[in-house]
């Protein structure tokens, strides 16, 4: 038997690995933002909060009932960052558009956990299978990222350089206490 090696990382792919691992950065710090926020609101068990039935962790929360958490979210955020009425709305309107846009990935997330459960206990194994589930899931977080992106963008027009560098401080706070977002100096 020979024995196989890995060649090099070509210049190209380690840019598209940088490239993706820069959206996926920029996924959860808008995650981050949401969770930052979100989590506390949850936490607090206020109405309807994780600890009820159809919460937020066991993922049967309905469109409306979405909504209404990411206003008390955001406008919780908004105090914290001293965002005025019109910044707030604006801000509200940003967050609900995009968690309408990915809740459809959100579903296949699940089904593809499903899938994946399924292909690991199957009597066979079925390379083709679990590699074109893996290439499905590239392209949902590539989709995911890509509207985050977007929405991270619509954030930082919305909001002034101080505002930006309130918030930053509230997420690094934020991941601190969870032991998360390492930084580095560069």
């Amino acid at each position: 038997m020979t024995e196989q090696r890995n060649p090099e990382p070509s210049p190209t792919s380690e840019g598209k690995r940088r490239g993706f691992f820069k959206r996926l950065g920029i996924a959860a710090l808008i995650g981050g933002i949401a969770s930052g926020a979100g989590f506390k609101v949850f936490a607090q068990g206020r109405p309807g909060g994780w600890h009820h039935r159809g919460g937020f962790m066991d993922g049967k929360m309905d469109p409306a009932m979405m909504d209404q958490r990411i206003e008390y979210m955001v406008k919780h955020l908004a105090v914290d960052i001293d965002a005025t009425p019109e910044q707030t709305g604006k801000l509200v309107s940003i967050a609900k558009s995009a968690a309408g846009e990915l809740r459809p990935l959100r579903e296949k997330a699940r089904a593809a956990r499903k899938r994946g459960v399924e292909l690991l206990a199957a009597q066979s194994i079925d390379r083709g299978a679990i590699e074109s589930l893996r290439i499905e899931q590239i392209q949902a977080a590539d989709a995911a990222s890509r509207r985050l992106s977007v929405a991270l963008g619509d954030i930082a027009e919305v909001l002034t350089p101080e505002q930006r560098t309130k918030l930053k401080q509230r997420i690094e706070k934020r991941f601190e206490h969870r032991g998360g977002m390492q930084h580095q100096q560069g």
